[in-house]
C-alpha cells in the first residue's frame, strides 16, 4: 500500500508534471493508494472554488481514508523527531513527522516530493514509493 502525501496531489491536481505525479497517475486505478485524514485537509484547504473543492474531494474521498495520528504515532513521532534532531537535522513541520512516522509504523511507502521526508527514509526506514519501495 501507498500513501500519497499533500505535496504530490497539490502538484497532480495543478497538473504540474513530476516523477511523482506520474507515478500517481500510473497507481490510480491499477493499485491501492491511501490518503491521510491530514493529508485531505492540507490538500482542501488550497482550493479557491467550490467546484474544483469539490472534484478534489470525491476523487480524494473515492480512496480510503486513514487517519494519521493517535497516542501511538504521536509518541514515535516525537521519538523519530528527536533522532533526527540528534543527527543534527530539524525536520521543519510537524505534519511530515507524524506522516512519516505513520508510514514507518504500519510498513507503508510513502510518494511524496517533499524533501523534508528524504532524512526519514535515509535514516528511520522509511520506503519511498519513487524508489520503487
Amino acid at each position: 500500500m501507498i500513501l500519497i502525501d499533500s505535496s504530490v496531489w497539490i502538484d497532480y491536481f495543478r497538473g504540474t508534471a513530476t516523477p511523482q505525479t506520474e507515478k500517481l497517475d500510473a497507481l490510480l486505478g491499477t493499485e491501492p493508494v491511501l490518503t491521510g485524514d491530514l493529508i485531505l485537509a492540507e490538500v482542501l484547504q488550497g482550493f479557491q472554488n467550490n467546484r474544483d473543492f469539490n472534484q478534489a474531494r470525491k476523487l480524494l474521498t473515492s480512496l480510503e481514508v486513514i487517519a494519521l495520528g493517535g497516542q501511538d504515532v504521536a509518541i514515535q513521532a516525537a521519538r523519530n523527531f528527536r533522532a533526527l534532531r540528534s543527527l543534527g537535522i530539524t525536520v521543519r513541520k510537524t505534519i511530515d513527522t507524524v506522516i512519516a512516522t505513520r508510514c514507518i509504523e504500519s510498513n507503508l511507502a510513502l510518494l511524496y516530493s517533499d524533501k523534508d521526508f528524504d532524512p526519514f527514509v535515509q535514516h528511520l526506514g522509511l520506503r519511498s514509493a519513487l524508489q520503487g519501495a
